[in-house]
């Protein structure tokens, strides 16, 4: 009986791979793209995403051959490469949700304003433009009066840090308000 083994890592054709030879470093992939994907499936979760994850690695490994060292085996590269690509997909995606989540915030007010008969002046949708880390320091400081120094104290950043922030927001609000 005949039983397939899972193939062996050729140090010879990593060595060869590693000082640029194609051949050699397409075959290595091939022979772990499988072991890699069984992986990200298990860890995504997701076969779309998985495919996406593995086909970004192997060309990050395409990209970064050279700097592989052999202190690993080579499939524990790939699969530490696979990992951080997940990870930091994993935030973007959080960042995305967040950045929606303040995007529905920001139309819920709109919308109570409107109900209510409120003005919405443009300088409010400017405001909510800005990133948080510049519009609380403008909010704290050109619309509640509070100083520097207490500003700085509440968000634990340097005084220099929030005049920096006041003065790069007040330029970008200026710029989106035209000068008004």
């Amino acid at each position: 009986m005949n039983t397939v083994q899972p193939p062996v890592e050729d140090e010879q054709l990593i060595r060869r791979a590693v000082r640029g030879d194609e051949h050699a470093l397409a075959s290595l992939l091939h022979s772990h793209y499988p072991m890699l994907y069984r992986y990200m499936l298990k860890v995504t979760m997701n076969k779309a995403l998985a495919e996406d994850l593995v086909q970004d690695t192997m060309l990050r490994a395409i990209e970064r051959i050279r700097s592989f060292q052999g202190r690993s085996k080579f499939s524990t590269w790939l699969i530490s490469i696979a990992t951080r690509r997940y990870l930091d997909e994993m935030r973007k995606q959080h960042r995305e949700k967040r950045w929606q989540t303040e995007e529905q915030a920001l139309h819920a007010i709109r919308f109570d304003a409107a109900m209510q008969q409120h003005d919405w002046p443009d300088a409010l949708d400017a405001l909510g433009a800005l990133s948080y880390e510049i519009r609380v320091p403008i909010l704290l400081k050109y619309y509640y009066g509070y100083a520097y120094e207490e500003i700085a104290a509440w968000l634990e950043i340097p005084v220099g840090t929030v005049k920096s922030r006041l003065h790069n927001g007040l330029k970008q609000l200026r710029k989106e308000l035209g000068e008004e």
